[in-house]
């Protein structure tokens, strides 16, 4: 997981009007897929590319960047390959990526179908009809690792083809505090019920769209039951026997580091 913050080599701004000879190109596909030039960094022109919309969003590494929405002859990868290319591309990329999906997905109001405009003002498209206004947005969800003594709670999930187990995590529901999506996640998914509940801290997360905030717990009371839908197993693993990650580009494997750390 990255703990550099994004603000050290970025100032926000937005703009669909600001032109520049001189700047970064976060330039996606269809896809998501990022371009990258032959050196594997950040193209400074859009030679190559037939771009359907060009943003500007503020300034990265002293230059002027913009978020490009185009087809070009490059050659483009998708965010999880960019992270073990360039940690200080993904990290901007995980801003420019959400600008890019924002303003393709709210082209037309959702609420009477009108075409959209930009706001003069805040990175916002607006319903000149029915003047709904569209926000970029994410989905919060929640991540915790569970202790019981020495032991870390770990669960395979059914839509994890590539990772054995994981953390517990899911989305928070609407009407309900962060607080309370880590205990009804925990209790649907494995049945126990946790306390002592301490946030640790957050990530952006691109795929597609979300927050994710970290939190630690200890185990309370309850046996192991799994939902046999979204959990298929779950066990507790001491810090030898816990499987590691693929990567560390989540702040899944900084809570399970960090529990190995500390135990």
């Amino acid at each position: 997981m990255i703990e550099k913050s994004i603000y050290e080599d970025y100032q926000i701004d937005f703009s669909d009007s600001y032109e520049s000879d001189d700047a970064y190109y976060f330039i996606f596909n269809d896809e998501r897929e990022l371009y990258l030039n032959e050196n594997k960094t950040l193209p400074v022109t859009l030679n190559d590319f037939n771009s359907d919309f060009k943003l500007y969003i503020g300034k990265y590494m002293d230059k002027d960047a913009f978020v490009v929405s185009a087809k070009g002859e490059g050659e483009s990868f998708n965010l999880k390959e960019i992270y073990g290319i360039d940690k200080d591309i993904y990290l901007m990329a995980t801003r420019a990526v959400l600008v890019h999906d924002w303003y393709i997905q709210n082209q037309y109001c959702g609420k009477c179908g009108t075409r959209t405009v930009l706001d003069e003002k805040d990175m916002m498209l607006k319903c000149p009809s029915c003047n709904q206004n569209h926000y970029p947005r994410i989905a919060p969800a929640i991540i915790v690792a569970i202790r019981k003594g020495d032991e870390l709670l770990m669960a395979q999930h059914s839509y994890h083809e590539q990772i054995r187990y994981a953390l517990i995590a899911g989305f928070v529901e609407p009407g309900e505090s962060i607080e309370e999506a880590v205990h009804r996640e925990v209790s649907e998914e494995v049945g126990i019920k946790i306390k002592n509940l301490k946030y640790m801290k957050s990530q952006s997360w691109p795929f597609p769209n979300s927050l994710m905030l970290g939190f630690e717990a200890e185990y309370d009371s309850g046996e192991i039951k799994v939902d046999g839908d979204e959990i298929l197993k779950a066990k507790w693993f001491k810090k030898d026997d816990i499987i590691r990650y693929d990567s560390d580009i989540s702040i899944s494997d900084w809570l399970v580091q960090t529990f190995i750390d500390n135990v």
